[in-house]
């Protein structure tokens, strides 16, 4: 990872990875609903990242290019309001190919500040920003980032600019965005901003092609979920017994992904066992899509000021700059 996490590696795996006995909880209690379902959180092991990083590269996947080319655009802009003596904190750091396009654009960046709950992600982030822009300070942080954590303490006179691309927050309901929206005020603190990829409504055809890719990567993503349970939790999930399908649900304006029983059977897990019908549903994720007035009111609803926001000329995603007071 370079010497600059050298002295910032976290001592103890379990100060970040989400812990076994949580991970079996939440399975647990999911799996135990009138409609079963597990966190999408969990769909992001190692192997789970590796596939949407292919997921990212398929032609009928369109948020990633379209987000980097928005990015590319109107990088000059949004870095005009980081300003300088700027840090960019970026909530999941996966890869870093879209901080890098505006920590080019920012003037004289000073700190980038990955947070992620692998510590590997953290430091294949570290690695590869350092390596594409020698002399920044990098300083990761290993946290949920969905739940509150601290930034670093010399961070706090800076320009603070949050970067949370990729469309993941449609993973959460409309509610669930409030209330990250308004925890991350208090993480980045006043006088913040904080860009944002929101996937926008569009021809249902186009989304479930985009998350029913015809080379099956999705469908491994989705099924790996179950073979990390199997690993991770000492469960017996015949992933062969099991389907991907993704829907849109045009009353939420969301995609749905689930697995789907095709048999009737019973699963062990951690020495418990549940029951699944033929055609009985796991439900994985969801992805809201949002029009930009729609997501501006949740976002004002948060405390934030909705400054500006791009939208490719196809109308198929859009990046936001919020800012705080």
């Amino acid at each position: 990872m370079s010497s600059v996490l050298a002295d910032k590696r976290p001592t103890s795996k379990g100060q970040c990875e989400k812990g076994i006995e949580d991970f079996l909880t939440d399975v647990r209690r999911g799996l135990s609903e009138s409609q079963k379902c597990i966190p999408c959180k969990y769909l992001y092991d190692d192997r789970g990242a590796d596939l949407f990083d292919r997921i990212c590269t398929l032609d009928e996947y369109y948020p990633t290019r379209t987000e980097i080319a928005l990015l590319r655009r109107h990088g000059d802009e949004i870095a005009e309001f980081a300003g300088t003596n700027s840090c960019l904190i970026e909530f999941g750091s996966g890869s870093t190919h879209k901080s890098e396009i505006l920590l080019n654009a920012f003037r004289n960046p000073s700190v980038y500040i990955p947070v992620d709950i692998s510590q590997q992600q953290l430091a294949a982030s570290v690695d590869a920003i350092t390596h594409a822009i020698p002399g920044i300070s990098v300083k990761p942080v290993c946290a949920d980032f969905t739940t509150p954590f601290k930034l670093p303490a010399e961070v706090a006179e800076m320009n603070r600019m949050g970067f949370f691309p990729g469309s993941t927050i449609g993973n959460f309901t409309p509610s669930e965005t409030h209330r990250f929206l308004a925890r991350v005020i208090g993480i980045l603190g006043s006088r913040a901003s904080f860009v944002i990829g929101v996937d926008l409504e569009k021809d249902e055809r186009l989304l479930n092609a985009a998350y029913n890719d015809a080379g099956g990567v999705t469908a491994a993503f989705n099924l790996n979920l179950l073979a990390r349970i199997n690993r991770e939790l000492s469960a017996d999930f015949d992933l062969k017994s099991f389907s991907h399908h993704a829907t849109y649900n045009t009353r939420e304006a969301r995609i749905e992904m689930y697995l789907i029983s095709q048999r009737p059977q019973i699963v062990t897990i951690g020495g418990r066992q549940f029951s699944f019908d033929h055609g009985e549903r796991i439900h994985t994720e969801n992805s809201h899509k949002y029009s930009l007035p729609r997501f501006r009111a949740i976002a004002s609803a948060a405390g934030w000021r909705s400054t500006r926001a791009w939208v490719d000329d196809a109308n198929l995603f859009s990046i936001h700059l919020l800012q705080s007071d």
